[in-house]
């Protein structure tokens, strides 16, 4: 019989009908394993690392999933090369477009600049600075908004007609999604057989949730009976709450946490519609638990991780994660973060 969770990936629509971008295509695991293949050359194979200090804290065996050693210092890596791979010559020449609060803008710039295709970023005023910097720095053109009174998403869309650029947003995008998937492919590869064959959690930080739909869609073929949860910030817990609601739900405008990469106002629609039948669960945790698991990171693992980075530790750490006697991946998705709040976390 087959799982009740592939079961449920069978039944995915094979599109969407998105408020802005009109009919999208929802991807399945065939597209995490062409994605893998499009990337190799171009981005690092993270590590895998047992940690036997987790593993005796949470009960169970523990690997860490290192894309806060990715090129970019961030997972988005993936997502920017398969898109921008993606396209043919023309639509290279007129270049693309991404909106980003930091991670998937500074990877688009570096896939761009590789690849040789002219970037413009949107990222908000109060981006970490390093984040921005890294943009510019591979030669991409910045586009400030205020994200409490502005859309990046509306202005993106303008300048897309302005340029002609093709968009490539940071979650409703499938060869997006699909490439962030690889980091679950990797991850059940890597793990030993015993461990593989054991593994009863998969946890992720979530901000939009295209990491999160996209290794669900791995899990759901690779580990069907693994257990897939979303963590999240507890001042943008959209997705905790959308999957008790069964509809997307926004996060208010007054919302503030110091990870900055997950601060999605709401789940993107693309990802939604996966995460919304493949994951177990979702959880959340404060700024304190996270600051905690930036300092268990640096003093435990010789590890920097940035806040949205760490918040799947942060969860593991706070006891809001269950193994049972099982082993567990749990993803430290980045590692971009300004030295003042390093310098915080260190207390």
């Amino acid at each position: 019989m087959m799982p009740a969770t592939a079961m449920r990936a069978a039944g995915l629509p094979e599109t969407i009908a998105h408020e802005l971008l009109g009919a999208l295509r929802v991807p399945r695991f065939v597209d995490v394993q062409a994605a893998a293949q499009a990337i190799a050359p171009h981005v690092r194979r993270t590590p895998l690392l047992h940690s036997a200090a987790l593993s005796a804290r949470a009960g169970g065996d523990v690997w860490l999933k290192l894309e806060c050693q990715q090129l970019t210092g961030s997972f988005k890596l993936r997502g920017a090369f398969n898109a921008i791979l993606a396209l043919d010559d023309a639509q290279r020449a007129r270049g693309v477009v991404a909106y980003s609060t930091g991670n998937h803008g500074q990877a688009i710039a570096w896939a761009a600049s590789a690849l040789g295709v002219p970037a413009t970023i949107v990222m908000p005023v109060d981006a970490p600075r390093n984040k921005v910097q890294k943009a510019l720095d591979k030669g991409a053109r910045v586009v400030h908004y205020d994200r409490r009174t502005e859309s990046r998403e509306d202005i993106g869309m303008r300048l897309m007609a302005e340029t002609g650029a093709v968009l490539v947003p940071p979650g409703d995008h499938p060869l997006v999604l699909a490439a962030q998937g690889t980091v679950a492919l990797e991850a059940v590869q890597d793990l030993p057989a015993d461990a593989r064959e054991r593994l009863g959690l998969f946890a992720a930080p979530c901000g939009g949730g295209g990491l999160m739909a996209g290794c669900c869609l791995a899990l759901d073929t690779l580990s069907p009976d693994t257990r897939r949860v979303a963590v999240e910030p507890a001042a943008f817990d959209d997705t905790v709450r959308s999957l008790a609601s069964g509809r997307r739900e926004t996060n208010p405008s007054s919302a503030a946490s110091i990870c900055d990469a997950l601060a999605a106002v709401t789940p993107a629609e693309l990802p939604y519609a996966i995460n919304g039948a493949l994951l177990s669960g979702a959880v959340s945790v404060t700024d304190d638990e996270v600051l905690a698991a930036m300092r268990f990171g640096l003093e435990e693992l010789r590890l920097v991780l940035e806040p949205g980075g760490s918040v799947a530790l942060a969860a593991l750490l706070a006891g809001k994660l269950s193994l049972d006697g099982q082993s567990a991946v749990i993803v430290l998705s980045g590692g971009n973060v300004d030295l003042p709040l390093l310098r915080s976390a260190l207390g």
